[in-house]
């Protein structure tokens, strides 16, 4: 393969990648998200992401060979850039120096089919989640626990963006990701799939999580960092509680769902 040395900062595909970096909505304009650093780009490579175009710097090449090798056997184009280009496409402040822009996956379509499909296992459902270190953690935990998938229910974050690719290490590239508008509308659809739903709520009168039946196949609502879950969704679901020794009142939401999804695992609908 001729690869083709992009010097200019002004480059055209330089400056569309670039733009991955402002926000969703561009993201979605172009149905593309910029993913970086050797490792991740690689497993992107790995996952099956379709790579539209990857970008490298001659010091990255030779650092990280076998890396590259792998995204330069999936990548439809591919481009070595000199070294002043590199922070144009990072969100680090120290750059790797290898990029690519992979295709969104058709949320529609995974959305279409997880509402049609026969329950199995355990998922967790993530409502109006804005931290995404937060998001990126319970993908990353979420995927090490064996779930089926994570539901993103309302206006949280989005999981493509630079920090949550980051923190997920990987996971969403393979764990598939729902996107729901509103938990409390999807909920009857749901349970005629045979989900049974609950919802993580800081209540001492709840169900302690550890005392709660997840033999069945399980959805577990988690609320966002600041308002926790909606009165409509915990009004669909079976109310659970972690039980709290300490004077915290709460947990921030990937420690509540790290918590939650393994007591769901080790309930027995993962291994469904």
């Amino acid at each position: 393969m001729i690869e083709t040395l992009i010097t200019s900062r002004k480059n055209e595909m330089i400056s569309h990648a670039a733009k991955l970096l402002s926000g969703a909505a561009a993201r979605r304009e172009q149905g593309a998200f910029l993913c970086e650093g050797a490792r991740l780009c690689a497993d992107a490579a790995k996952s099956g992401m379709q790579i539209q175009k990857a970008f490298y710097t001659a010091h990255a090449a030779e650092k990280y060979a076998s890396y590259l090798a792998k995204i330069r056997e999936k990548a439809e184009q591919v481009y070595e850039i000199s070294p002043h280009i590199a922070p144009l496409l990072s969100d680090t402040k120290q750059p790797q120096g290898i990029f690519c822009v992979c295709t969104l996956p058709c949320e529609s379509e995974q959305t279409e089919i997880f509402l049609q499909t026969k329950a199995s296992g355990c998922v967790v459902a993530l409502e109006e989640i804005q931290d995404p270190a937060n998001l990126g953690t319970v993908l990353r935990t979420a995927e090490a626990l064996g779930e089926k998938a994570v539901l993103l229910c309302g206006k949280g974050c989005d999981p493509y963006s630079p920090k949550v690719l980051r923190g997920s290490m990987g996971a969403v590239f393979r764990l598939p990701m729902i996107s729901i508008p509103n938990f409390a509308e999807a909920a009857p659809l749901l349970k005629k799939c045979g989900w049974t739903l609950w919802a993580a709520v800081p209540d001492s009168d709840a169900l302690r999580v550890t005392e709660a039946d997840f033999s069945k196949p399980s959805v577990m609502a988690v609320g966002n960092e600041g308002n926790g879950l909606s009165k409509e969704t915990i009004a669909l679901c079976q109310p659970v509680t972690i039980p709290m020794l300490g004077r915290a009142e709460s947990l921030n939401a990937s420690a509540s769902a790290a918590i939650l999804l393994w007591e769901m695992m080790r309930g027995g609908a993962s291994r469904e």
